[in-house]
């Protein structure tokens, strides 16, 4: 109901626009003889999140303002160009240029499953560090070695993710028997089941409905996420448990980006590492307005205590323990992220 109609709409000028232009700038052609390329970004999240704002305010600027125009940013946010399961479809085939994901190659390279690890970090400082750091680098040369088609420019923050519900949340006991929207993750279904509640994987741009309709009962995903999609409007209790610092990942089709000039390449990439790092400064910054806006908007926000989140570690241990043994790589990197 709420974003349904227009994001169908959006998606349906976009593919008309697209058939319009791409013969013109999407593959490099000429325009008054100087090389021109439209660099399409597509996202699932509003463009209100630090990492949309970010995209927009940061990378789009300084890509157009260093490239003199010759290369242009067009950004399509709240999955008007798909869902995370689509945009890296088309960026790894090609039909689109670039893309902020979470990580829907999980599956494909279980190392990304990093980026969901429970309670892996000290604070949201600690996670930005890492992210922005010499960890972050290995792991982008270790993908585009998985997946060739694509490179991963940067990691930036989705959030500490909480969980909201239409049902009373507000200790650890409340999740028994409740349904919970989560993304296609075995960690996310684990949690929540772990947690004495039921798992139903739903599309981010579906779940406004399946709350609003009862399919769910809620989901999880940071405070900014639900002031983003509105989930507040649909939502009335709040469980600021942060079991998971989430990232968004930004990556680029290798075949699109290969074909840029060097020092384009170089801009694009800087411009990327730029708008990760001003998207994780907002974001920490944010969490204590986001708080009070749910406040302010009727929505019951409960903080986990330090006794709560020890009960939720203990309470999931069975899921880490498996992940421990399933994933060899899990151990030195868990260890070394959190000695980082």
């Amino acid at each position: 109901m709420k974003l349904s109609m227009k994001k169908t709409l959006a998606a349906a000028c976009i593919l008309i626009l697209g058939s319009a232009s791409g013969a013109v700038f999407a593959a490099g052609g000429r325009d008054g003889g100087t090389s021109k390329y439209t660099l399409k970004v597509g996202d699932n999240w509003g463009a209100t999140h630090p990492m949309g704002r970010a995209m927009a305010s940061v990378f789009k600027t300084q890509v157009e303002e260093k490239t003199g125009g010759a290369v242009s940013v067009e950004i399509y946010s709240d999955g008007t160009l798909g869902n995370e399961g689509d945009l890296w479809n088309g960026v790894r085939n090609g039909t689109i240029e670039m893309a902020v994901v979470g990580t829907p190659f999980n599956q494909e390279w279980p190392v990304s499953m990093i980026s969901d690890w429970p309670f892996l970090y000290r604070d949201l400082e600690h996670a930005h560090k890492v992210w922005t750091g010499t960890i972050a680098a290995e792991l982008n040369a270790q993908f585009h070695a998985q997946f060739p088609t694509v490179y991963m420019l940067a990691w930036g923050p989705n959030s500490a993710r909480t969980f909201t519900s239409n049902k009373k949340l507000t200790s650890v006991a409340d999740f028994k028997g409740q349904k919970f929207r989560m993304p296609s993750n075995p960690i996310h279904v684990g949690i929540a089941q772990n947690l004495g509640a039921s798992a139903q994987v739903i599309p981010l741009n579906e779940l406004f409905s399946a709350l609003e309709t009862g399919v769910v009962d809620g989901q999880d995903n940071g405070m900014v996420t639900v002031l983003s999609q509105s989930f507040d409007q649909v939502q009335k209790y709040v469980y600021e448990t942060n079991h998971i610092i989430a990232t968004l990942e930004i990556i680029v089709s290798a075949p699109f980006f290969d074909k840029l000039p060097a020092e384009y390449r170089k801009i694009v990439t800087n411009a990327a590492k730029a708008a990760a790092e001003t998207a994780w400064t907002e974001y920490i910054k944010s969490v204590d307005v986001d708080r009070k806006t749910l406040r302010d908007r009727g929505l019951t926000v409960t903080e986990c205590t330090p006794e709560d989140q020890q009960l939720i570690i203990s309470k999931i241990k069975p899921l880490t323990d498996k992940l421990y043994a399933e994933q060899t790589w899990a151990k030195d990197l868990t260890d070394k992220i959190k000695a980082y």
